[in-house]
């Protein structure tokens, strides 16, 4: 891992963490988590296991800091270290599909999902939740899971062109 990618991987998770600072709490205390998109991103711009774990240690730190959730912090850590290597494990998976608009925006809800279901279930054997499992996860985690998708549909060509025309990454990014 190279500075330039430092750098960039720096970038996205300081643009989450604003997203993430200003979405207000909705349902129980519980917001849209914008952080994962940009996790997500920086996963698929920098596919390797160094840069995936910065990216989940860092965003599950960064985002259970700004939580408005009782007690969010770990739930939040556990939450983006399962999620960003099962994010990894699916996009290495794809392997010619992966970089497809469909394919990401795809992995993006599919993420995001996987997200929500992680956050809730540790938050629960943690802190325990503060409405029930499923009123969290229909008021939160699918507007989420749209939001995020949406985001991702629209900011993965802008990034992927920004990471060709200044050679940002070293890695072979198709598109």
């Amino acid at each position: 891992m190279n500075t330039k990618n430092l750098v960039a991987l720096a970038l996205l998770v300081g643009m989450g963490a604003v997203l993430h600072a200003v979405v207000p709490g909705i349902v129980f205390g519980m917001k849209p988590d914008m952080m994962l998109t940009m996790m997500f991103l920086g996963i698929i711009l920098f596919p390797d296991r160094k840069s995936v774990l910065l990216l989940a240690l860092v965003t599950g730190i960064i985002s259970g800091l700004t939580t408005t959730f009782p007690g969010g912090l770990f739930p939040n850590i556990i939450d983006k270290a399962v999620t960003a290597f099962v994010f990894f494990g699916l996009y290495l998976a794809l392997n010619k599909f992966r970089s497809s608009i469909v394919s990401v925006g795809v992995l993006t809800a599919v993420g995001t999902l996987i997200s929500g279901v992680v956050f809730l279930g540790s938050a629960y054997l943690i802190v325990g939740l503060p409405g029930p499992f499923a009123a969290l996860f229909a008021g939160v985690v699918l507007p989420a899971t749209l939001v995020n998708t949406i985001a991702m549909v629209v900011l993965y060509p802008i990034a992927l062109t920004i990471v060709k025309r200044t050679k940002l990454s070293d890695q072979t990014v198709n598109g």
